[in-house]
Order: C-alpha cells, then sequence, then structure tokens
C-alpha cells in the first residue's frame, strides 16, 4: 500500500492535549461569522426587522396594560389573562432579537412563531375583523409575519446547529 509522504499514518497518531496557557490563549481570539448577506440583504433585513419590531412593539402597550380590545380577543380565545401575558412577553424577546444584528436569527424565530400563532387565531376563533377594525389587526400580523419569515430565510445560516439540506 503506497501511502502519502504529507500524511501520517494511523499508528503514529498522537493526539492534541493542550496546555492551559494554550487554552487561554485560544479564548482570547473571537469567532465571528462571516457576513454572507449583500449590500441590497442588510436593507431589506434592516427594513424588515424595524417594521416588525415596530408592530409588535406598538401592540405591547394594548396586551401589558390591559386594553380592554386585548382582553377582549383574548377572552374570546379563553386564555385571558395569562395567554395576553406570554404573547406580549414573547413578542418582546421578538423584537429585541430583531434589532440586536448578532441576535436576528433568533428575533426571526421567534416573530414566525408569534405571528403564526395570531394568524391561526384570527382564522379558527376571532375572525377577520375584530371589533370593527375591518381586518386592520390580521393585516398586520400577516405583515409582521411575512417580515419574520424573510429574517429568517435570511439569516437561516446562522442558526445554531443548521445543516441545510439543499444548497438554496
Amino acid at each position: 500500500m503506497k501511502h502519502s509522504r504529507h500524511v501520517e499514518q494511523l499508528e503514529h497518531f498522537k493526539e492534541w492535549n493542550p496546555s492551559a496557557a494554550e487554552l487561554l490563549e485560544a479564548s482570547k481570539h473571537k469567532y465571528k461569522p462571516a457576513d454572507t448577506l449583500s449590500r441590497k440583504q442588510h436593507i431589506v433585513s434592516w427594513i424588515g426587522a424595524l417594521i416588525a419590531a415596530g408592530i409588535m412593539l406598538e401592540t405591547l402597550f394594548f396586551k401589558f396594560t390591559g386594553a380592554p380590545e386585548s382582553v377582549y380577543i383574548f377572552s374570546k380565545m379563553g386564555t385571558e389573562p395569562w395567554m395576553r401575558w406570554v404573547q406580549g412577553i414573547w413578542e418582546l424577546g421578538a423584537s429585541i432579537g430583531l434589532l440586536i444584528p448578532t441576535l436576528r436569527w433568533a428575533g426571526g424565530i421567534l416573530t414566525t412563531g408569534a405571528m403564526l400563532a395570531a394568524i391561526l387565531s384570527h382564522m379558527t376563533w376571532l375572525g377577520y375583523s375584530i371589533q370593527g377594525d375591518h381586518g386592520l389587526l390580521f393585516c398586520m400580523a400577516l405583515v409582521t409575519f411575512t417580515c419574520g419569515v424573510t429574517i429568517l430565510w435570511m439569516y437561516r445560516h446562522r442558526i445554531p446547529g443548521y445543516v441545510p439540506s439543499s444548497p438554496y
């Protein structure tokens, strides 16, 4: 069997046991993932993040203060008041994640999940028009969901443990 002169044989393999000084030196180096987005993609991601975070932060006031509209929505689903608080905290976390570039992937996941729950709630229990708003709340959920999915797709490669199944 012919061996390459650059590859050691398995019998001569030595495991690497770094010293404490080598580990300390290695811990000083910061890992920064490569920026794979173009300038246009960065602009789109910022616009989407600002729109989605703006809409979710606007609705937090109604959820946390117990506004009559918010109480009506969650009472109709039979989850008032606990789910109103859970949804508010969830959307606050999603908004923070969207506004911090290194956590934008997490914000996209949280936004997509929160808005999917809102859209399904409108389609099943609530209806499209709530208290005469002519579907405004439902449309805001659709816009926020679209922004969240777009950001999630753009930052999917930064999700820890993500392994692409296709080249796209």
